[in-house]
C-alpha cells in the first residue's frame, strides 16, 4: 500500500475511534484557550494526548456512516477582532507527514464551552486528511474539507474568512494520531487586526479592609508568566512596610489576567499611597501583554486607605421619569447578604407616599457590590424632593460593607424627582372663506420647557403657543411633544374646519338621445345655498337636482355644461363646472364603406357611437384572412394602412364584440366594408 493511501486509513480509523483522557492542560479546553498576538509565532512541540468530545464540523457530521468529529489532542487560541478584515494563518507541522486539523468560532457574548452544543458558532474549518501545511488564505477553498484520502485534495488550506471588529473567536487545532511532534502556529496574511492596539499600562488600585493587601487593576489582560511572585515588578512609597509577594486567582486557570493582589509585610496606616512599576528582580522585565510590551517602569497609581468606619450611602445615579426605583451608590462593596430582600432596610419620604417592594445589589461579583436597587411598589408621579433613609431591616441589621463594618441606620440621601407631564393643548381658530388663523394654546406646567409641535407631518415649531395659518381647510392633524428635561408626554388633536367649503357633483359622461343625464351632488361643507345651471337653459337651488334631458343636434356631439354655486354659513362661497357630451346617437354600427384619403370625410373604420360597449374587440381581415386591424376601443379607428402601407381598395371582413352596457349582454356582429380610394 502507498504512504498516502495508508496515512488515510490510519486517519479514517482514528476519527471513527475515541479517545478517553481527560483535557487537563491550560489551553487544551475553549475556557483555557491561548491568548493570540498577531505578530506571535506559536511553537507547540509537544501536545498532551486528550480529548472525547464530539464536534459538529457542518457538510461533514450527520451523515449515516459518517466519521466522528472530535476535540482529540486539542490546542484552543483566542482572539478578539480590532479591525475588520480577513483572517490568514497556517500551521505548519515540524514533522511534515502529520495531518492537522482546525476549526474556528465566533464566540461573542458567549461561554467558550458553548463550541460544544451550538454548531451555529462555527466560521469555517479543514478536516480533510491531508498532510502538511494548513491554515486559511485567499486562494483557498471555500467550504470545509471533510475527512479523507489525502491524496484526494491538492489544496490544504480553506479561503480567509471575514472577521467582524468587536468579534470573540476560538481557534481549535486537532490532531488525530497519537504520535505528537508538534506544529507552529502564524498568523500572517490577512487584513483583519487581531492584535491589541491599547499599550499595557496599569489601570486602578485598592487597598483591602486589613491594609495588608492591595488590588491593582490593569488596564487588559497581561501574561501571567511576567509576573513576579516575590512582587518585585512593583513599589510602595512608603518606608512602613514593602511588598513581599503577587499573585493573581485567574492564572490558576488561565494565561493571562487583568488584576493582581499585592501582599505587604506590614498593614497601611490611614492615607493616601502610590504602587508604581519597576523591572523585576526575578525575571528582568515589568508585566507583559500578550505582545510582549511591557508596563512603562514608573507607571503608578493611587490608592486610599481608609480607616475602619462604616460605609455611608454617597449617592444616587440619575433618575428616569416616574422612578419606579434608584440605584444607591457606595464608595466600598457591600455585602449583598446583608440585605433585605423584602426591602426593609429602606423607607423614603417625600411629597407623595412611597412603598418600598424589594432590593438587591446590582451584579453583585463574589458576594459583593458597590450599587444597590431599591424597587418601588408603583412609579412616582408627583415631583419634588423625596429621602431614602436606612434602617434596620428585616434582618436584623442595615448593610455590612466588606471590611464588615455596619452602617448605621439613620443614614439617609434626598432624591429630587420630575412631574410626570401633560401635552394636551387647547387652540381657537379664526374663520375667513379662503383661509383659516388656529392660534394653539399650551398651558405650562410640571416645569415644561420644551415644546415640538407638527402639523399635518409637514411644517413644526418649537414655540410654546404657535400660530398657523391654514389654506387647506379638511380636516388637520397636529401633535404636540412636550419635556421638562426628564418627563415627556404626547399629545395629538384632529382640527376641524366649519367652514370647510367644496363645491363637487359627479355627471354622467355621456347623454344618448331620449336619456336624461344624472347628477349627483357631492359638496361638502355647512352649506345653505346651492344654484344650479344645467346647460340646458335650466336653472335649480336644490341640494339634489332633477336628472336633466339635452337636445341632441343632427349629426354632431356637442358638449353641454353644468356649473354649481355653493355658499355657506359663514357666507363664503364656491364654484365647479363640468361638462356632459351629448351624442345625437348611441346606436352601435360599421361604416359599409369608408375613403382614406385625408379630406376629413369618412376617412376611417371603426364602430360608430359605441358609448354604450364595454370589452370591445373590432379586427378587420384582408380577403387572404390576415388581420390587417385589431383594437379594443371604439375610439382606435382603422386609417386603411397595412404593414406601413395603403391598403388596396377592395373588401375587408370585420368582426365586432362587445358587452352592451344597458343589458349587459354580449353582441357578436360580422360584416364587410368597402375600402374606396
Amino acid at each position: 500500500m502507498n504512504k498516502p493511501l495508508l496515512i488515510f486509513w490510519i486517519i479514517i480509523l482514528l476519527v471513527t475511534g475515541r479517545a478517553n483522557a481527560q483535557c487537563t492542560t491550560l489551553g487544551q479546553n475553549p475556557s483555557t484557550a491561548f491568548p493570540v498576538c498577531g505578530t506571535t509565532v506559536f511553537n507547540q512541540t509537544t501536545v498532551p494526548i486528550c480529548g472525547s468530545v464530539d464536534l459538529a464540523v457542518p457538510g461533514c457530521t450527520g451523515g449515516a456512516g459518517g466519521a466522528n468529529y472530535q476535540n482529540k489532542n486539542p490546542f484552543w487560541y483566542k482572539f478578539t477582532c480590532f479591525q475588520s478584515g480577513t483572517l490568514a494563518f497556517k500551521i505548519t507541522p515540524i514533522d511534515l507527514n502529520d495531518d492537522y486539523d482546525w476549526q474556528l468560532y465566533d464566540i461573542t457574548g458567549r461561554d467558550p464551552n458553548d463550541v460544544f452544543t451550538t454548531p451555529s458558532l462555527i466560521v469555517t474549518g479543514n478536516w480533510a486528511g491531508t498532510y502538511g501545511v494548513t491554515g486559511a488564505s485567499s486562494t483557498g477553498l471555500n467550504h470545509i474539507q471533510c475527512a479523507s484520502d489525502p491524496a484526494a485534495h491538492e489544496n490544504t488550506f480553506a479561503q480567509s474568512p471575514k472577521l467582524i471588529a468587536g468579534h470573540e473567536y476560538l481557534l481549535l487545532v486537532s490532531h488525530f494520531t497519537e504520535t505528537q511532534s508538534g506544529y507552529g502556529l502564524q498568523f500572517t496574511g490577512g487584513t483583519a487586526v487581531i492584535t491589541d492596539p491599547k499599550l499595557p499600562a496599569l489601570l486602578g488600585g485598592e487597598a483591602a479592609c486589613d491594609s495588608r493587601h492591595i488590588m491593582i487593576r490593569l488596564n487588559k489582560k497581561m501574561k501571567c508568566k511576567s509576573l513576579a511572585a516575590d512582587g518585585s515588578d512593583f513599589t510602595i512609597n512608603t518606608s512602613v512596610t514593602s511588598i513581599i509577594s503577587a499573585s493573581s486567582v485567574q492564572c490558576a486557570s488561565g494565561f493571562d489576567m487583568d488584576s493582581i493582589v499585592l501582599t505587604l509585610n506590614n498593614p497601611l496606616p490611614p492615607g493616601t499611597f502610590k504602587v508604581s512599576v519597576k523591572t523585576s528582580s526575578i525575571d528582568g522585565n515589568t508585566l507583559l501583554d500578550n505582545c510582549d510590551r511591557g508596563v512603562p517602569v514608573g507607571d503608578n497609581v493611587s490608592f486610599v486607605v481608609y480607616p475602619l468606619t462604616p460605609t455611608p450611602m454617597d449617592s444616587l445615579t440619575k433618575l428616569k421619569c416616574a422612578p419606579i426605583s434608584v440605584e444607591l451608590v457606595f464608595k466600598k462593596n457591600i455585602l449583598c447578604s446583608s440585605l433585605a430582600g423584602n426591602g426593609s432596610d429602606f423607607i423614603v419620604t417625600g411629597p407623595s407616599p412611597v412603598t418600598v417592594l424589594s432590593a438587591s445589589g446590582l451584579n453583585c461579583k463574589n458576594g459583593l457590590s458597590k450599587k444597590i436597587i431599591v424597587n418601588f411598589s408603583s412609579p412616582i408621579q408627583l415631583g419634588g424632593v423625596y429621602t431614602i433613609t436606612l434602617q434596620q431591616g428585616s434582618d436584623g441589621n442595615t448593610l455590612f460593607d466588606e471590611c464588615s463594618q455596619e452602617t448605621p441606620a439613620g443614614s439617609s440621601l434626598p432624591f429630587t424627582v420630575a412631574d410626570t407631564v401633560n401635552a394636551d393643548f387647547d387652540f381657537a381658530i379664526t374663520y375667513a372663506c379662503d383661509r383659516n388663523i388656529v392660534s394653539y394654546n399650551y398651558l405650562s406646567r410640571d416645569g415644561v420647557n420644551t415644546w415640538n409641535w407638527t402639523f399635518d407631518d409637514i411644517t413644526g415649531s418649537t414655540q410654546q403657543n404657535p400660530v398657523i395659518t391654514y389654506s387647506n381647510l379638511r380636516p388637520r392633524t397636529t401633535q404636540l411633544i412636550v419635556s421638562n428635561g426628564v418627563c415627556s408626554d404626547t399629545s395629538v388633536q384632529k382640527i376641524v374646519f366649519d367652514n370647510l367649503l367644496e363645491a363637487h357633483f359627479d355627471i354622467s359622461g355621456v347623454v344618448c338621445p331620449d336619456e336624461p343625464a344624472i347628477i349627483v351632488n357631492k359638496s361638502i361643507g355647512r352649506i345653505n345655498e346651492w344654484n344650479w345651471k344645467f346647460g340646458n337653459g335650466r336653472v335649480g337651488n336644490t341640494k339634489d337636482p332633477p336628472s336633466q334631458t339635452y337636445i341632441p343636434r343632427a349629426s354632431t356631439d356637442y358638449i353641454a355644461i353644468v356649473q354649481l354655486v355653493v355658499k355657506n354659513d359663514y357666507g363664503c362661497y364656491d364654484t365647479v363646472t363640468k361638462g356632459t357630451t351629448v351624442v345625437f346617437s348611441c346606436f352601435i354600427a360599421v361604416p359599409t364603406a369608408f375613403t382614406p384619403n385625408g379630406d376629413g370625410l369618412n376617412d376611417y373604420l371603426y364602430p360608430l357611437s359605441a358609448y354604450k360597449s364595454a370589452n370591445m374587440n373590432f379586427t378587420v381581415y384582408n380577403r387572404f384572412g390576415q388581420t390587417v386591424f385589431h383594437s379594443t376601443s371604439w375610439t382606435d379607428k382603422w386609417d386603411g394602412r397595412f404593414k406601413g402601407q395603403g391598403a388596396d381598395p377592395g373588401t375587408y371582413v370585420w368582426v365586432l364584440s362587445y358587452i352592451n352596457t344597458d343589458t349587459n349582454r354580449r353582441v357578436e356582429q360580422k360584416g364587410t366594408s368597402i375600402l374606396i380610394r
